[in-house]
């Protein structure tokens, strides 16, 4: 892939994906359609062959494949260049850069044959269309006022929830969706609210700015947002340019390059421990040094500009290997087994229909009758699997419940030397100042918020890594029922005809009975991936589930039950007495954190306690859910194979079969969707060398 960019080149990339897409799409309708046909024709001759749950995976996989996106979250502090950043990667002045609206709102760009903006609201009200023109009045504040809401920890539209934006622009058209979010230096409300998106979208761009190297709040959320998480992240060093300004004497080769080298070893001690994946350092394709304002300069001038020493090559060529091959290819890939396992159905079906067309009726049912054993192992294999999995569910409930309440308790333990970072600026004897006192519980209350929304994070993660340790485990006993399964369905393929149905298939994961792939979230994708994250690939996410009883524990069960009302009480005139020197103030803080401890802990054994429950029973759904559709896919299998032979007998007994002309229809069916599996194939391929 060249490094050189152009505007045709991240687009070409982009649009051979987009054509793999559509071409294997086609692909996977026809073999929806030519087994609709068959099981449409066996009701007037020999039977259906019970593809139905074949049907409804491909349907739901072609689906996917045509509305498929790309989707990108742009995380990052105030100010730090975004707006530019994606105008410059859009090519066009999309956004308003000096002050955007997606400072206050978050915002999704899509692919639109018009532009126009749907922004919708909090509390059930209708969301409202309207024109872009319109949006950006509406929605766009000037800098003082973004300045003072900023100060004063306030929302420019707190009644909106989020905008989406669409427009028609080439990047979107090829299916990029790119999510704009606040920045990060704003209220924890807005602050969830981004990063309620992490988990939905497929890479992260974190924006920061070469003149302010990771600032608290930066490194902050790196440490409790994205850290340990397996996202997907690239890091956008912005205004890259601006270092020669900082330097005496900007034309002093020597001196820039000193300059710039002290400013890599520091954004490389900050972000280097996010760039590891399975023990590799992958910081070079990860962290870029981006001169927006010159990219998007150039760009506007002429769309073609390769964008030389701006940092975009570079950064678009990674974005590129990662979306159209990483992405791409794994999101293909399953529909490639999908593909190969519907052929494999249809090919056993019909090699197992074809011999007992010879069969009379009573022949028949006896051969039929003497599989019932077969198929109640069958029945059993699922409820041994559904007790593993009930096993696993009630002992993760209990550790991950326990765990939690466990955290909670100890949090005094650690209160006062991990409050120390959050406490507000403002100085500590200026509260007593009748008219600063509101501005300190203001700001005291913020970092208390800050403080618990961090701890609840933390908590989360570990959560999550037990969880991902649970789906592993059941990817593998997933793996083994669908083996010891595959052995059952061999020996009444065996006992029915007298001889055994081999699959084409090489690839073992591909063996697998259909049910149990998916149970596995499709675990041959690669080994690299979370098994949480395969599964919500394949219809199931428990990350979501669990997310959404994580939302209702949050920092609001905590000030619920506990406000930060200290200093206009009892607190306050003791602290009046103090003095105003240095000695005092330190003591002062001290007083505050104490206090402050005090009442926290006195709460912690309730919030334990009634949060024991809720979390309990949320980890509970997430296994509940994946064993009701497992189970439902096994039953769905064993009933279609006992269907497919009581079809065949029905048709026996009521009408005289022409066995020549049902052999031709069913080998002419298992050709079909054969060829349509080998187009996939081939188009999979040719991705693959590209």
């Amino acid at each position: 892939m060249s490094s050189t960019f152009t505007a045709g080149s991240l687009l070409g990339d982009l649009d051979k994906v987009a054509k793999v897409r559509r071409e294997i799409v086609g692909y996977l309708d026809r073999m929806t359609d030519t087994l609709k046909q068959g099981e449409s024709e066996g009701k007037f001759s020999s039977g259906g062959l019970g593809f139905e749950r074949n049907i409804e995976d491909l349907t739901l996989a072609s689906q996917n494949l045509r509305q498929g996106v790309f989707r990108l979250l742009v995380l990052g502090d105030m100010k730090r260049g975004k707006s530019t950043l994606l105008n410059a990667l859009l090519g066009e002045n999309l956004l308003p850069s000096d002050v955007n609206p997606c400072t206050a709102v978050l915002t999704v760009l899509r692919y639109g044959s018009q532009k126009k903006v749907t922004v919708y609201f909090k509390d059930g009200k209708s969301p409202h269309r309207m024109d872009f023109k319109t949006f950006k009045q509406e929605y766009t504040i000037d800098p003082e006022e973004a300045k003072r809401l900023e100060e004063q920890k306030k929302i420019a539209f707190p009644d909106v929830e989020y905008a989406v934006v669409e427009y028609p622009l080439p990047l979107l058209e090829k299916g990029i969706e790119i999510v704009d979010s606040p920045g990060l230096n704003d209220t924890e409300a807005r602050n969830e609210l981004s990063l309620n998106y992490i988990n939905n979208c497929h890479a992260i761009l974190f924006v920061l700015r070469a003149d302010q190297p990771c600032t608290l709040a930066e490194r902050r959320y790196l440490e409790n947002y994205i850290k340990g998480r397996s996202l997907t992240v690239f890091f956008l060093i912005n205004a890259w340019d601006e270092v020669r300004k900082s330097v005496i004497d900007p034309d002093d080769a020597e001196e820039l390059e000193q300059a710039e080298s002290k400013l890599r070893q520091v954004f490389e001690s900050n972000l280097a421990e996010y760039c590891q994946v399975d023990g590799h350092d992958i910081y070079e394709e990860r962290v870029f040094e981006l001169s927006s304002i010159n990219a998007l300069r150039r760009r506007l001038k002429n769309p073609e500009d390769t964008l030389e020493k701006t940092g975009f090559p570079a950064f678009t060529e990674a974005l590129s290997t990662f979306l159209t091959q990483e992405r791409a290819i794994a999101e293909l890939r399953q529909a490639r087994i999908l593909a190969r396992q519907t052929c494999d159905r249809v090919r056993e079906a019909v090699d197992r229909r074809i011999p007992l067309l010879e069969q009379d009726v009573n022949e028949l049912k006896r051969r039929i009758d003497s599989v019932e054993p077969e198929f109640n192992k069958l029945t059993q294999i699922r409820d041994q699997f559904k007790a593993e999995i009930f096993a696993v569910r009630d002992s993760k409930a209990r550790a991950i419940a326990d765990s939690f309440r466990n955290y909670i308790l100890n949090l005094g333990n650690t209160f006062e030397t991990d409050f120390l970072r959050y406490q507000p600026d403002i100085g500590f004897l200026e509260f007593l100042s009748a008219g600063r006192r509101e501005e300190f519980n203001a700001a005291f209350g913020q970092a208390f918020q800050q403080y618990l929304n961090d701890k609840i994070s933390a908590w989360e993660l570990t959560a999550t890594g037990e969880m991902r340790e649970a789906f592993s485990e059941l990817t593998r006993k997933a793996a083994n029922f669908g083996a010891a399964y595959n052995q059952v369905a061999g020996a009444i393929n065996e006992k029915l005809i007298g001889q055994k149905i081999y699959s084409t298939n090489l690839e073992s994961e591909d063996n697998s009975p259909s049910w149990a792939s998916w149970a596995m979230g499709f675990i041959s994708l690669a080994s690299a991936n979370p098994a949480g994250l395969l599964l919500a690939s394949v219809g199931f996410d428990w990350k979501n589930i669990l997310v959404n009883w994580i939302a209702v524990i949050g920092i609001w069960s905590f000030l619920s039950i506990f406000s930060v009302s200290l200093i206009t009480g009892p607190l306050g005139f003791v602290l009046l007495g103090l003095g105003v020197g240095a000695l005092q103030v330190e003591q002062a803080r001290k007083e505050v954190v104490k206090a402050t401890k005090k009442e926290f802990v006195k709460h912690l054994p309730q919030l334990a306690q009634e949060q024991w429950q809720p979390i309990h029973q949320g980890v509970k759904d997430c296994f509940d859910s994946y064993e009701r559709e497992v189970s439902k896919r096994i039953d769905d299998d064993i009933n279609s194979r006992k269907a497919e032979l009581d079809n065949l007998l029905k048709q026996k007994e009521s009408r005289e079969i022409n066995r020549e002309t049902e052999v031709k229809r069913l080998k002419n069916l298992e050709a079909d969707v054969s060829s349509q599996c080998r187009n996939v194939e081939s188009v999979y391929e040719q991705l693959l060398a590209v």
